[in-house]
């Protein structure tokens, strides 16, 4: 069976989500849903988790090892931060 794509997985799963809020199926049928859902956040993980070991290999430095900073995305813009927004604070910020 060819892996899924991960946008692929996540679709079924909110229509799965859906469904299942709905509640106009079967007990039987919801259990078949519910079923495929967790096998597609399985898979939906399983990539995120791929993606993040890849995205770290990519970011490590010369001397073999990563910096790690948080992933802050601006609430207002839905864009990451800059680099510079990224830096350690200021004694200003600190106050």
């Amino acid at each position: 069976m060819a892996k899924e794509r991960f946008e692929d997985a996540l679709n079924k799963l909110e229509k799965i989500v859906s469904q299942l809020e709905e509640g106009d199926i079967s007990l039987e049928e919801s259990l078949k849903l519910f079923e495929e859902g967790i096998r597609l956040s399985r898979s939906c993980n399983q990539k995120l988790d791929e993606a993040e070991k890849r995205v770290e290999i990519l970011l490590k430095s010369e001397e073999g090892t990563i910096k790690a900073k948080p992933f802050a995305p601006s609430i207002n813009s839905g864009k990451a931060p800059s680099a510079s927004s990224r830096e350690a604070p200021s004694e200003e910020d600190e106050q």
